[in-house]
């Protein structure tokens, strides 16, 4: 590590100003504080100084999204291996390989599963970080400033909410309008309205429907084809759900659906992590569960002889489809998401109801958590600007002569 240093140091004088690379600096930049922590350290006041920068935060939430990258691999894998059980067949090279190394298509097996799975989800990662990576590293050039380590997270994000299948000139071309569209033209890292990652699934899901909405999409073979649960709620209802599925197969994530967010046990336990660092808002998380007990329970209540929907309980919402992934991970964006913790509790019931709302008057579109914390990135600074005009009322009444 010493060598690496001292190599890094060597080079440093090329790259800052006056050298004759100083228009990469921000290449360089990026290379030294991701492999090690920033040299400048302030000491006047009033900057708050303690332990905690940009990169450990990031840094933290990827590791809280490790659970859910493993279950991306793991549960694609078994799924296509299920499916391949059945009558289905591999798809391309990824097939042509698994039979190379020996690993068979056993659904039994945990390594073939794995790699299977991981066929699909590292290439998806791979084209993320080098496309979206290259535009970031293209704008801190162009714009002379150093390479913000946002794009960690949402490199690490975007991958988890496609679906197996995606063609990875989609995933590129969605990603680069993610980076430039959604974050970039309004400045870059910390002054985007919506959270990058979604923007650039909602650009997929809007420009190139047809790979979100058929059932084949969900799973990575040929020759076979299967509802996802949310798809299969909108026609049986509860009785097709504890039937086919399970709720404890469900909880675990061994379904169908996009490769990171079937399992909210895997989100269960990044949600504690970022808890108990303090990197995200369990304010917004149970506001989110607290507007979804609510709505669903509303349209329980209300019921409906024509639409399966109304009758979901809680406890399966919660279990299905994004929820529990764009609980913990979505909402909580510290760019996007309320700053005043009044706000957090209004920004997080209000997505919970409009999750609900979206996925059971609109059978058509099942899975609402996407379009709700977009909706809901919109009236983020509204929020805190009522909570904040609030305060400065009571204040002024308070202490007024």
């Amino acid at each position: 590590m010493r060598f690496l240093r001292r190599l890094l140091d060597r080079q440093a004088k090329a790259f800052e100003a006056g050298g004759r690379l100083e228009r990469f600096y921000p290449l360089w930049e990026a290379v030294d504080a991701f492999l090690y922590t920033t040299g400048k350290v302030t000491r006047t006041s009033p900057h708050v100084r303690d332990g905690m920068d940009l990169k450990r935060i990031m840094i933290l939430v990827v590791i809280a999204l490790i659970p859910c990258a493993l279950m991306a691999m793991y549960n694609t894998g078994l799924q296509a291996n299920l499916a391949i059980e059945q009558g289905g067949t591999a798809l391309g090279w990824r097939g042509a390989m698994i039979a190379r190394l020996g690993l068979g298509f056993s659904a039994r097996s945990i390594v073939a599963c794995f790699v299977h799975g991981a066929l699909y989800y590292v290439p998806v990662v791979l084209v993320t970080f080098v496309v979206g990576g290259g535009w970031e590293v293209l704008f801190a050039i162009v714009r002379r400033h150093e390479v913000n380590e946002g794009f960690l997270v949402t490199g690490m994000l975007f991958p988890l909410i496609l679906p197996p299948t995606i063609p990875l000139w989609q995933v590129g071309l969605g990603i680069s309008f993610g980076v430039v569209i959604g974050k970039e033209i309004f400045g870059g890292t910390g002054m985007n309205i919506w959270n990058p990652a979604l923007t650039a699934r909602a650009f997929l899901f809007f420009g190139y429907p047809a790979n979100f909405s058929k059932d084949e999409a969900w799973i990575a073979v040929d020759g076979y084809s299967r509802a996802t649960p949310l798809a299969g709620l909108v026609e049986g209802g509860v009785a097709y759900l504890d039937e086919k599925v399970g709720w404890l197969n469900s909880f675990l994530g061994f379904e169908q659906g996009t490769m990171g967010e079937t399992s909210a046990l895997a989100c269960l336990l990044g949600a504690a992590l970022l808890i108990g660092t303090g990197v995200a808002s369990w304010r917004i998380m149970s506001g989110v569960a607290i507007g979804t007990i609510v709505a669903a329970t509303a349209f329980n209540l209300i019921g409906s002889e024509t639409n399966a929907a109304f009758g979901t309980p809680f406890w399966w919402h919660v279990v299905l489809g994004g929820w529990a992934f764009a609980t913990v991970f979505m909402a909580t964006d510290p760019v996007t998401a309320p700053y005043t913790n009044p706000a957090r509790w209004a920004y997080g019931l209000c997505i919970g109801a409009l999750i609900i709302l979206v996925r059971v008057v609109n059978p058509a579109f099942p899975e609402g958590a996407m379009l709700a914390i977009l909706f809901m990135n919109i009236f983020s600074p509204v929020l805190d600007h009522f909570v904040v005009q609030a305060n400065i009322k009571g204040r002024t009444a308070r202490y007024a002569a």
